[in-house]
């Protein structure tokens, strides 16, 4: 088994246009030519990555239409990124990007494999605006898969599933190495939230979280013309895991990136995750964790 991980987390700059999709491709493949010289086994990606492609719409199309049109090109999107974690032996968490399905569209999570198995993910809690019939309407998702993978055990969640303490007592039982948290975040106060929770999750499974978000804004967006975020990989708070709970992290990019002056964005290599170490504390061996834990035999009581 995998007894420590070295990943890499892209802060990906959005205000940078592309030409299209391979041009959009492109820029990935380039990160993740980085991250395997960095010895890095998977690249996690932000939520609404490909909000990029709005760079290159078609003039005229609605704001209603912006969803429609970014599931319509995801198929192609998926299909130019497969080969690339084969070619360079890193697992290629693609953000998320809205897909078609039954119900509606999905804002829906992509891993990508170098054994050529695609992951999904479809999240779970909406913001209100990815519930606005005016703009950017999405459906649910309903289920989270545990991928086990090089030795290592691993989930998915999107931006605000991570502020759901009730996910985190679905998942506590089910020993996940390492849990990937893309997110979006147009605020301090959101970048807030989400990073702060994905810590608490680290607390509460006794794993690894690993979180990232967009920065700038698309030319042409017409929902986030400003995001706030960075990079991060969190894990219990241990004596032996350095106390804090921060195995590295670079802090919130904030102000006007439209220009580009943040180049790509902020890239994080997170050497030597102690995946071992906290497999250890988590099968009985933690300070004060419990183990998995709920509250089914709590009573509230009305004093």
């Amino acid at each position: 088994m995998t007894d420590t991980l070295t990943i890499a987390l892209w802060a990906t700059n959005l205000s940078v246009p592309v030409n299209g999709l391979e041009g959009w491709v492109a820029r990935i493949e380039a990160k993740m030519a980085d991250a395997a010289a960095a010895g890095a086994k998977i690249l996690i990606m932000p939520e609404y990555a490909c909000e990029q492609w709005l760079s290159f719409k078609p003039v005229g199309l609605k704001p209603t239409e912006e969803i429609g049109w970014m599931a319509g090109h995801a198929p192609q999107a998926l299909d130019l990124l497969k080969p690339l974690p084969a070619k360079y032996g890193v697992a290629l968490l693609a953000g998320s990007m809205p897909w078609a399905a039954e119900n509606g569209h999905r804002n829906r999570a992509l891993l990508l494999l170098p054994d050529g198995r695609t992951i999904t993910h479809d999240k779970l809690a909406l913001t209100p605006g990815e519930q606005d019939p005016e703009t950017w309407d999405l459906a649910t998702g309903d289920a989270v898969e545990i991928v086990e993978w090089d030795g290592l055990r691993l989930a998915m969640l999107i931006c605000l599933d991570v502020e759901m303490p009730a996910l985190s007592s679905l998942l506590a039982p089910q020993n996940i190495d390492l849990l990937m948290v893309p997110s979006m975040t147009y605020y301090l106060s959101g970048y807030s939230r989400v990073f702060s929770c994905a810590k608490a999750r680290a607390v509460e499974l006794m794993s690894a979280v690993a979180v990232t978000g967009c920065v700038g804004a698309t030319p042409g967006t017409t929902q986030n013309d400003q995001n706030v975020s960075g990079c991060a990989v969190y894990m219990p708070c241990e004596t032996e895991l350095g106390f804090t709970g921060v195995h590295s992290e670079i802090g919130p990019v904030e102000g006007d990136v439209v220009d580009g002056t943040q180049g790509d964005g902020p890239f994080l290599i997170a050497r030597d995750i102690p995946i071992g170490v906290i497999r250890e504390k988590r099968a009985g061996a933690a300070e004060v964790w419990p183990g998995a834990w709920n509250a089914k035999h709590v009573t509230l009581v009305s004093a």
